[in-house]
């Protein structure tokens, strides 16, 4: 069966009088809307690269403003330069070169199956996941030519103003599939305590237990502990639990 010949399914919204009629009208009025896309389709061929994408950006906002799937970021993809695409300043997750690689050889043969995620100021796209695959993206020669210079980004809650709340949202992409650098991570609980969150908040947050956020305030919280005193180059590791206990 041909996709023209495929019968579309019947929907009609019950609260409205006639919903059997409605029901059986729904075909049609798809169709009708299918065709009105058709000739827009046609025009859009006729459209430079440029404005072809902010057409198709532009719509696909309007389709997602009365989408039933509005509140998911992944039902508005959009096309953006890549040069207001910026990687965040506290991204822990590290990719070896041989990986990068990979991921560009998939990328290029695959093409872009996942956008990059971000959270949007101004004109400005912070990469809040997907910070290899937007690298990939403006540094491939293959891969930058053949999106014409652009990247396809979702953004997360444009309310999410706090910075914390966007590491978290970083650490929850990651932690499923990254190697996260032991220290970059342990900055990351320290700064989020900075900012009075607790360690349960941390721990529901980031997807830890107890002893993990203790363990990562520890590896850069001792340098803060200590700040103010004087050791030799012989300090032992009983004296640094002394120190503990005591503070």
């Amino acid at each position: 069966m041909i996709a023209s010949e495929m019968q579309l399914p019947m929907v009609f919204d019950p609260h409205q009088t006639g919903g059997t009629d409605m029901a059986k009208k729904q075909p049609t009025a798809v169709k009708a809307m299918t065709g009105e896309v058709k000739k827009l389709c046609t025009q859009l061929k006729k459209l430079g690269t440029d404005d072809a994408v902010a057409f198709l950006n532009e719509a696909r906002r309007m389709l997602h403003e009365a989408s039933p799937f509005k509140d998911e970021p992944v039902d508005l993809v959009l096309w953006v330069k890549n040069e207001t695409v910026q990687a965040n300043d506290y991204n822990p997750n590290s990719v070896a070169p041989p990986e990068m690689k990979l991921l560009e050889h998939s990328i290029t043969e695959d093409g872009y199956t996942q956008p990059i995620v971000s959270w949007q100021r101004d004109d400005v796209h912070e990469v809040v996941d997907g910070f290899h695959r937007h690298r990939v993206g403006k540094e491939s020669d293959l891969v930058r030519g053949r999106v014409l210079g652009y990247l396809p980004v979702v953004s997360i809650n444009n309310t999410r103003l706090d910075k914390g709340d966007r590491m978290a949202a970083t650490i929850r992409h990651n932690r499923a599939r990254g190697k996260h650098r032991v220290d970059a991570m342990s900055e990351i609980v320290i700064d989020l305590k900075r900012r009075r969150w607790s360690d349960e908040k941390i721990g529901k947050e980031l997807g830890m237990d107890p002893d993990e956020v203790l363990r990562l305030t520890q590896v850069s919280g001792l340098a803060e502990l200590f700040a103010d005193r004087d050791f030799s180059q012989a300090w032992e590791a009983e004296r640094i639990e002394e120190e503990l206990d005591e503070g």
